[in-house]
């Protein structure tokens, strides 16, 4: 199996327990989602996030409904968590998240593992850019919630 990596990382000024709050929240991650996924999280509220702790979700990749459960198998507040996908698209999903304190804000960090069914050519013509264009919809979001600090934008 074949695994792929994407890596992205993104400071901003707010401190990290805040940050860290907000993505200990798992119901967060729909406002974290692109619309075009039609993201929902299928786990009743509250969501307890401790390692151990089972994540359900549906959503539509290129049109077809997916359900996805992912598993938080590591949980270090405030410094990170790792969810991995139990049941989902991918051959493998490992999600790697990082936060630490640095020039007064918070530098945040994620990297992912994946491997894919069709391997490197299916990675290569769809899914790489997919999960790209995710992760920029991502950050475009966490600065507009976040990256105004004393009115200016960061």
């Amino acid at each position: 199996m074949k695994i792929f990596n994407f890596s992205t990382e993104l400071w901003l000024p707010h401190p990290r327990e805040e940050i860290f709050d907000f993505f200990a929240d798992a119901h967060n991650l729909q406002v974290l989602t692109p619309p075009w996924l039609n993201f929902e999280i299928l786990t009743p509220r509250p969501i307890p996030m401790h390692a151990g702790a089972l994540i359900d979700y549906q959503l539509r990749l290129r049109g077809m409904p997916v359900r996805w459960r992912t598993e938080i198998t590591e949980w270090q507040p405030p410094f990170g968590f790792v969810d991995e996908q139990k049941r989902g698209p991918y051959r493998q999903w490992i999600h790697r998240h990082r936060f630490e304190e640095k020039d007064g804000g918070t530098f945040c960090q994620d990297d992912v593992r994946y491997a894919v069914p069709g391997g490197a050519i299916v990675n290569i013509l769809f899914i790489r850019r997919e999960v790209a264009m995710i992760f920029e919809f991502r950050r475009k979001k966490l600065v507009e919630l976040f990256g105004v600090k004393n009115g200016c934008l960061v």
